[in-house]
C-alpha cells in the first residue's frame, strides 16, 4: 500500500476497531467453522494456478466507496456499500475471486458481523486472500507494553481471518517516535506473531511499505531473525521506487520476493506520491516473481489518482497476460 504514514487518522479510528475486534479473542472457540489451534510446522495454502484465479482485489483503493465508521475516506458523493458485499461487487465488475480487505474498512468484528461477512462472500462466490492490517503501534517501539499491545493487536486480526476464512494477514511495522528501527524489538515481537498465526494455521506476512521502518531489507532482516516458515514478506511492485532509486528498487522487491508465500501488490506505479510519480516496469517485476517460483497471490492494488475501476481492469488483463 501506499500513503501509508499520510493516510492513517488513527485518533479517530483505532479505539473504534479495538473495542469490536476485542469479541473476537475467543472466536476459535466460539465459531463452529473455526480452524484448528494444532500447529502445522509450516503453512500449506492450496494456491491455484490458473491466472485469472490467481488475482485479488484490494478494498484499499476503492476506500471512497466503502462504508465503515472507521474509514475516513470515504466519499459521501460516490454510492457506497459495506465491505461484506465488496466481494460479491469484485466478482461481478473485475471477473475476479480474490478479494483483500483492509482491516479499518471493516464495519464491525463482532462474532455475528464476520459470519455474515463469510456467507456474503461464499455466496458471491469471493473470498479473501489476506487482510491487510495497520495499526499505530510499533513492534519495535522502546517501550515494552507498547509492544505488547502491538502484538496483542496482531493476534487479533488473526483471530478475523480465522472467522472469515482468509489464509493470511498483512501487519505493518508502524514508526516508532522513541527510537529508530529496532531489530532486536521487532523480532522479539514477530516471534511471539508468528508462533501465534501457526497456532492458528495463518501465515504472518510484512510488506516493504514506507521507506524507514518498513525498509524492504530491514523487513528481510525480520523475517530471517524471526525464522518461522509462518512469517513471510508481502512483495509491493512499486514502494519502494519511493526512493527515486530505481536499482535499489529491483533489489528491494528481488530480496522481498525471495521470502515471499502468500500475498503481494501488484502496481505498476505510485503516482502523484510526494509530488512525483514512479513508474514500474512490470515486465521486470514479474520476471523477478517469477524467477523465484512465487506461487501465491497477486493483489492488484491501483495506487494513482482518480477513479480505480479502468486502472484496476488494465492491471488486471496485463497481470493475467504475465502470469499466463
Amino acid at each position: 500500500m501506499t500513503e501509508r504514514i499520510s493516510r492513517r487518522k488513527f485518533a479517530k479510528t483505532l479505539g473504534a476497531v479495538t473495542s469490536g475486534v476485542a469479541a473476537c479473542a475467543t472466536l476459535g472457540e466460539r465459531l463452529a467453522w473455526a480452524r484448528t489451534a494444532a500447529v502445522d510446522p509450516e503453512p500449506h495454502v492450496n494456491f491455484p494456478r490458473d491466472p485469472r484465479q490467481r488475482l485479488a482485489v484490494a478494498a484499499w483503493p476503492f476506500r471512497a466507496y466503502i462504508d465503515s465508521p472507521t474509514n475516513s475516506d470515504r466519499d459521501r458523493n460516490k454510492p457506497g456499500m459495506d465491505l461484506k458485499d465488496f466481494g460479491a461487487y469484485v466478482v461481478k465488475t473485475f471477473n475476479v475471486s480474490g478479494v483483500e480487505p483492509y482491516n479499518l474498512h471493516f464495519s464491525s468484528t463482532t462474532p455475528e458481523y464476520l459470519s455474515r461477512f463469510r456467507d456474503s462472500f461464499s455466496k458471491a462466490g469471493a473470498h479473501a486472500v489476506n487482510i491487510a492490517v495497520d495499526q499505530e503501534q510499533s513492534f519495535y517501539d522502546a517501550d515494552r507494553p507498547t509492544r505488547q499491545a502491538a502484538v496483542a493487536y496482531a493476534k487479533k486480526w488473526i483471530d478475523v481471518a480465522v472467522a472469515i476464512g482468509s489464509p493470511s494477514v498483512r501487519t505493518n511495522i508502524a514508526p516508532a517516535k522513541n527510537t529508530a528501527p529496532n531489530l532486536a524489538n521487532a523480532v522479539e515481537s514477530m516471534k511471539e506473531v508468528a508462533s501465534y498465526g501457526a497456532s492458528r494455521n495463518v501465515v504472518v506476512h510484512m510488506e516493504n511499505d514506507n521507506l524507514v521502518s518498513e525498509d524492504a531489507f530491514f523487513v528481510v532482516k525480520i523475517i530471517e531473525g524471526v525464522n518461522n516458515p509462518y512469517l513471510h514478506a508481502l512483495p509491493d511492485f512499486a514502494n519502494s521506487m519511493m526512493s527515486g532509486n530505481a536499482d535499489f528498487a529491483y533489489r528491494a522487491i528481488t530480496a522481498m520476493f525471495v521470502h515471499a508465500y502468500g500475498i503481494c501488490h501488484v502496481k505498476d506505479g505510485d503516482f502523484a506520491q510526494n509530488g512525483k510519480d514512479y513508474p514500474i516496469d512490470l515486465d521486470k517485476t514479474f520476471g523477478i516473481l517469477k524467477a523465484n517460483e512465487y506461487r501465491g497471490y497477486c493483489s492488484i492494488e491501483y495506487s494513482g489518482a482518480g477513479d480505480p475501476h479502468e486502472p484496476t481492469k488494465k492491471l488486471i488483463e496485463e497481470s493475467v497476460g504475465y502470469l499466463g
